[in-house]
């Protein structure tokens, strides 16, 4: 009973969990070796307390709950106040997450083993002195984790020590050890594979093999070995002798399996030092599609062209724009705001101070890392936003050369002799992003003698990956079509200019009520009462109250905020609002803005629906793709067919609009064009998570009335924000949308009372979800939404798959799959991909399209489906997977199947989501948080990657990996318990404190590549690994 009672107080004082204090008392019975058959307690203790547990500085439970684990698990018993060990000392085979005895038992007493010939090798006997005593300085009798702790750590440091064969011992291998790794390829399920291992003495004394054993812990492989050698019963090899070793593997599920085995020997000599071998295995299990998709080439560092200065003469080119008549003349003028040259210094050296300073940089460094680190205000508001912009494009320019490109040959226009066509891959997704009016610099790839002539380009029309460029009359005149060229990508500076000028005119304007609100002293006005346009916001009282409380214009002067949660219906409520708006008040003018273009055209299409399309505007940049533009759009917009392209209406046209649409860096085409401050009395930005603050102000700054006007503002904190490049402009605070700013550290925008309620006066949020089924929404509900969110998808439509044949639990559409895969990457491209989760994939689209039609499912289109992967190459990889697999073909369009990054996918739904999360290696996990990549590091890629989903949410990714995150460890636990979990069985390596850090290690090369550079580049860990679209919306 004592014992129990120690127990119970070392559970509340959280002291080691019973299983370790087992494991230690295993380690301690080995320890013992022929003293085992003591039984007096006290000396027992003794021998614990004084040889045991002091021996090497590693913390070990107290004696008595380890005594008393041991009797939990049947190991020992007390009688009579004495305790009797009944475990044999002889190693414990390993299975899954246990150490247990095999089979059968050993012959002869665990103290005095009987000598017993193996291939003419002999037992050893612990008494006669040919085994060196037991001396804490001379073995390595550590427990197993501590093993495999200082092992690893060894491994990590020189693996070449510890892998090759010494002290007379070698050791082969069937299969044979190839690029330092025995490699096991398993093309079946559940067959059964075996690793053997010959050890052999060549030396000229004898030596002891004292310990085998694995460091990595998985169920799919058994230690074998006739003898059954363990320290206490070691094996002694004369000169010339051998002995075999044999490790079965069998999988059960596709992917990666590595192992390390640890093999240790002692001389026998007195006053040796015991000494180790280690061999690494990896089994892989994969079919045809794991093969074809795995590395075209090994991984090697992308190591960007040393740019030396040279000296160049400038031929300018012939810009689109030429002959172009816009009606919307400049009167603003736009600065070029050009950052200074020391904080390009300074953004290299990380804001520290340096040798490679120069001394300008150095002189700048204490004035702003202060304005850095100082918090927003209105007094510093244009200068500290002015630096945090220039550090953007000092990133952006780094970024933008990945897409240089050498030897190039470009074409003359059939259409257009004046034109030069140059094909540039990657164009038609964005990257890079090439529009009409850009620039590109070529110079000719064999002229080496200085000056270098460079001829600028201007883009005049993009087509799918070509673009089509006006280059002056000195280059077209000696062009032939054999030329090679070398070109350089620019930045276009025109978004960040009008950026620039708007946080100016902030603070010329005194913005500080809108960006800094305060509660006003004036009285709440009354609400008006409403009959809604669109019926369906009847009966949602959130919905309501926002429109009531944008009409009244309660918040005035500070911002209205609409917080969104994902299918909560924000955009139809902001245009309902607009709606009432123009109804209660005949003099208003507003402008709906948001900050992509295809979330400004989902505003105009929903607005043309309630209002007059003679009063609607949506107002396109010139640099805008024609193609790209709804076609019922282009009636209600500033496409001229004359011109071929969008032209700028005269200012006083665009003021006869009661409601002008543009994306935020467009508006900035009003201030420029004399649009008077104050024409707009309403502003309504939506998706204002996703914009940088200056951004945002674009719209606001010299076009909302600064005194009565109305900003509302919507989307959700809790999801994305701006996609930024540099590290610093990210760390010190440009990806904090003004939305999300107000939300955190303005008290009108807080929750307050004891209710937690937030002031209807300034914001509401949206709680009715309209998208997902009850299973998907759960997780993100209770983790970003304070459980408020509540449950109003269509029935029909979110039960579709509640019943799918292929749920681990019916009536449960959450499926999480558990894969021990292995993030590769290849050739010079440092983004990651993970085959094994691939091949689960691809296996869970063809049974949809399999089942699609039948027991009640509805025909399935690639368009219902969304795959959603953290990195760029495991988004290349899927797609080339779907192009290859047979089965799919069957969908004619399977191209309409999106697959993509989170970023891509914030804003849209799909009928089935399925998200691949990639890691299986600790060693990136700690990148992923340090560069704010990939799932581990970011809770709103999470959120945003969990919500997409209506009817189907189906996770895949490796359970040991993501259990380190707490958010991915409360996802998982909730997938278990509603039995919503399969594939590999992660109660495997459940409770293992060490696991994470053993698999990182078992993937180290002798560079480790987490030790290493991810890149031998300055590029944006951003561009990098996730590899986004550069933004367009001019």
């Amino acid at each position: 009973m004592r014992d129990i009672e120690i127990w119970s107080t070392a559970r509340r004082r959280n002291m080691p969990s019973l299983k370790d204090c087992l494991e230690s008392g295993l380690d301690f019975v080995e320890f013992l070796g022929n003293r085992t058959s003591k039984t007096n307690k006290k000396e027992l203790r003794d021998i614990y307390n004084l040889e045991f547990k002091n021996r090497d500085g590693y913390i070990y439970p107290n004696f008595s709950t380890v005594i008393y684990a041991l009797q939990k698990f049947n190991k020992a018993y007390i009688k009579k106040g004495r305790v009797h060990i009944n475990v044999e000392s002889q190693v414990r085979v390993y299975y899954g997450d246990q150490w247990r005895r095999p089979q059968g038992g050993q012959k002869g007493s665990p103290g005095t083993p009987t000598p017993h010939v193996v291939g003419g090798a002999r037992s050893s006997t612990s008494s006669s002195g040919s085994y060196p005593a037991r001396d804490p300085d001379t073995l390595l009798l550590t427990p197993k984790k501590r093993l495999a702790k200082e092992v690893l750590n060894r491994l990590k440091m020189n693996r070449k020590e510890l892998t090759f064969d010494k002290g007379g011992i070698v050791m082969t291998s069937d299969p044979a050890v190839t690029d330092g790794k025995i490699h096991i390829s398993v093309g079946r399920l559940g067959q059964l594979f075996a690793v053997k291992f010959h050890i052999l003495n060549e030396g000229k004394g004898s030596v002891h093999f004292t310990l085998y054993t694995a460091l990595h812990r998985m169920s799919c492989f058994t230690l074998l070995d006739e003898r059954r050698v363990t320290r206490t019963s070691p094996l002694l090899l004369s000169p010339g002798e051998s002995y075999q070793v044999e490790v079965q593997y069998r999988l059960h599920h596709y992917g990666h399996f590595p192992a390390t085995m640890y093999f240790e020997f002692c001389p026998d000599r007195p006053g040796s030092k015991p000494f180790c071998i280690l061999r690494e295995m990896e089994a892989w299990a994969r079919g045809a599609l794991g093969v074809e998709l795995g590395p075209v080439e090994p991984y090697r560092p992308y190591q960007v062209a040393i740019r030396r200065p040279v000296n160049t003469v400038i031929v300018e080119g012939e810009p689109p724009e030429s002959s172009v008549v816009h009606h919307l003349r400049p009167s603003v003028k736009l600065g070029d705001y050009i950052y200074p040259l020391y904080l390009k210094d300074l953004s290299r050296q990380n804001m520290e101070d340096s040798e490679y300073l120069s001394d300008a940089a150095r002189q700048k460094l204490p004035s702003v890392r202060a304005l850095l680190f100082c918090p927003v205000r209105m007094k510093n508001y244009s200068q500290r936003f002015h630096l945090l912009l220039h550090l953007e494009e000092i990133q952006m320019e780094v970024d933008i050369r990945r897409y240089d490109l050498r030897g190039q040959t470009m074409t003359q226009d059939h259409t257009n002799k004046k034109l030069l066509t140059l094909r540039v891959p990657g164009v038609a997704e964005n990257r890079p992003s090439v529009l009409r009016g850009d620039c590109l610099r070529v110079s000719q790839s064999e002229e080496k003698v200085q000056p270098i002539t460079v001829y600028t380009g201007y883009v005049h029309r993009v087509e799918l990956d070509r673009v089509k460029m006006g280059f002056s009359k000195r280059l077209l005149e000696v062009f032939l079509s054999n030329m090679k060229f070398d070109v350089e990508f620019t930045l276009n500076r025109y978004p960040l200019k009008l950026q620039h000028r708007a946080v100016d005119l902030a603070t010329l304007h005194r913005l500080d009520d809108l960006l800094f609100p305060k509660a006003s002293a004036s009285t709440k006005p009354p609400l008006p009462k409403l009959r809604m346009f669109n019926r369906q916001l009847e009966d949602n009282p959130e919905q309501h109250s926002v429109i009531q409380h944008i009409v009244a214009g309660a918040s005035k002067p500070a911002p209205y905020l609409v917080f969104g949660p994902p299918g909560t219906g924000k955009t139809i409520t902001l245009v309902e609002a607009m709606t009432q708006v123009d109804q209660a008040d005949p003099k208003s003018h507003i402008l709906a803005c948001a900050p992509s273009n295809s979330a400004a055209d989902l505003l105009c299409e929903r607005l043309l629906g309630h209002l007059d399309p003679h009063r609607v505007h949506r107002l396109y940049a010139s640099s805008r793709a024609p193609g790209t533009v709804p076609k019922h759009l282009l009636r209600h917009c500033n496409w001229d067919a004359t011109q071929d392209c969008f032209v700028l209406p005269a200012k006083k046209v665009l003021m006869q609009y009661k409601v002008l649409v543009t994306t935020l860096v467009t508006a900035g085409r009003l201030v420029s064009g004399g649009i008077p401050a104050g024409h707009f009395s309403h502003v309504f930005v939506d998706e204002a998570g996703q914009a940088v603050e200056p951004e945002c102000v674009i719209a606001v700054a010299g076009l909302l009335r600064a005194r009565g006007g109305q900003l509302v503002l919507a989307g959700d904190p809790q999801q994305l924000g701006p996609i930024l490049r540099s590290p610093l402009a990210l760390q010190h605070g440009l990806g904090l949308s003004l939305l999300e700013r107000l939300m955190k550290h303005n008290s009108l925008y807080q929750k307050t009372g004891e209710l937690g309620h937030y002031n209807s006066r300034f914001v509401t949020k949206l709680l009715r979800n309209y998208r997902s089924h009850p299973a998907i929404l759960e997780i993100p509900n209770q983790l970003f939404y304070d459980n408020e969110l509540q449950v109003f998808a269509d029935q029909w439509e979110r039960d579709t798959y509640r019943n799918w044949e292929y749920l681990p639990k019916k009536g449960f559409p959450v499926i999480f799959h558990g894969v021990m895969g292995k993030d590769e990457r290849e050739a010079n491209s440092p983004s990651f991909f993970n085959v094994s989760e691939i091949e689960v994939l691809v296996d869970y689209l063809t049974k949809l399209m399999q089942t699609q039609g039948k027991k009640g499912l509805p025909k399935l289109s690639p368009r219902d489906i969304g795959i959603i992967a953290p990195y760029r190459k495991q988004v290349e990889k899927i797609q080339k997977a779907l192009k290859s697999v047979k089965e799919l073909n069957q969908w004619n369009d399977i191209q309409e199947l999106k697959v993509g990054s989170v970023e891509e996918f914030q804003g849209q739904e799909r009928k089935i989501v399925m998200v691949t999360t990639v890691r299986s290696s600790i060693n990136y996990v700690k990148m992923d948080q340090d560069f704010n990549i990939g799932f581990l590091a970011n809770e709103k890629r999470f959120n945003v990657a969990m919500t997409r989903a209506k009817a189907l949410l189906i996770v895949v990714g490796n359970p040991v990996i993501l259990n380190k995150d707490p958010t991915w460890e409360r996802f998982i636990r909730y997938c278990v318990d509603n039995k919503g979990y399969t594939g590999f069985n992660h109660a495997d390596a459940e409770g293992e404190d060490d696991v994470v850090s053993r698999l990182a290690s078992l993937k180290i090369h002798v560079q480790s590549e987490s030790e290493q550079p991810a890149c031998e580049s300055d590029e944006s860990p951003l561009q990098q690994f996730i590899h986004p679209e550069w933004r367009n919306e001019h």
